[in-house]
């Protein structure tokens, strides 16, 4: 067994003629929790597979998505920067990819490669198994017009809230993501001047930003004691797994949702459009919050 190999979490896989590759590709890529929780999926399943990290730059993207059709790789996850420019080698684009403009898992069919986007529907998941089961007739708050935010005001928009606000620096923006999905659900965007007013009147308050993220632990988005007590207060960042953000609203009487869920549910999907079997989401959660410790 490589260093590499160890070093991506194949440890205890089974290795031989008949195994199934699966990868994740990025620029960079090195830091990534994706093999050692996907290995863990298929360790735990009794699939064949092994997941690695490969590092992709831009330049060479075409070469690699050859080698998924000539090496015959079953499934990528595509990060960044690569989960707009990698649309063009489809075969075929998922609708809900087609519609958030971005694909982030990649099945191969015999050579014919489909292109999903798993990002807003583990939002989604995560958000409704660990802090809100019912989005139905919320309102909701999006801090963020990223990339990020993309896929998770699609994936909301599909479970009939009350109404998605996005908030912004720039409210060109914001206007410009609330536009795309206007049709899907009542959408609007404000400038952050408007936030505090906004944070009030909302049920689900969501910081999309990298505000908070490691290693700026001291920073936060947004005044949690903006937030009406018993709101959910939920962020994308898992590195902290809490916050500031989450642990100061937490004091403000809020529930709180971390960002692990979306990450472990995301790669849950797309295990699920590789292999036809449910992720064992469980295993893949514990696994990766050995590695965070």
């Amino acid at each position: 067994m490589t260093v590499s190999a160890l070093d991506n979490g194949i440890t205890g896989n089974r290795i031989d003629s008949q195994t199934v590759l699966y990868g994740v590709i990025g620029d960079p890529i090195r830091h990534s929790k994706s093999p050692i929780m996907m290995n863990r999926a298929f360790r735990e399943t009794g699939i064949n597979g092994a997941y690695m990290a490969f590092h992709i730059t831009q330049g060479k993207l075409g070469e690699f998505v050859a080698g998924i059709r000539a090496m015959g790789i079953r499934g990528v996850n595509v990060t960044i920067p690569h989960k707009l420019d990698i649309m063009k080698y489809m075969d075929e684009i998922d609708a809900g990819a087609q519609a958030i403009g971005a694909v982030n898992t990649i099945v191969n069919d015999n050579g014919r490669l489909t292109g999903y986007n798993t990002d807003g529907i583990g939002y989604v998941r995560s958000l409704k198994e660990e802090a809100e089961p019912e989005l139905a007739g919320k309102r909701i708050l999006v801090v963020g017009a990223g990339g990020a935010s993309r896929g998770i005001v699609y994936a909301l928009a599909g479970e009939q809230p009350s109404g998605i606000t996005i908030a912004n620096r720039s409210v060109e923006r914001a206007e410009e993501l609330a536009q795309s999905f206007r049709s899907l659900a009542d959408i609007r965007a404000i400038a952050n001047d408007e936030l505090q007013a906004a944070c009030r009147e909302a049920d689900i308050v969501i910081n999309t930003t990298s505000v908070g993220m490691h290693p700026h632990t001291d920073a936060t988005p947004i005044d949690a004691s903006w937030l009406k007590p018993g709101a959910v207060a939920s962020d994308l960042i898992y590195n902290p797994l809490r916050t500031k953000f989450l642990l100061d609203a937490e004091q403000h009487g809020c529930r709180v949702h971390g960002g692990l869920g979306m990450f472990i549910y995301q790669g849950a999907y797309a295990f699920e459009y590789w292999t036809g079997q449910p992720a064992p989401a469980a295993a893949m959660r514990e696994t990766v919050l050995q590695s965070l410790v």
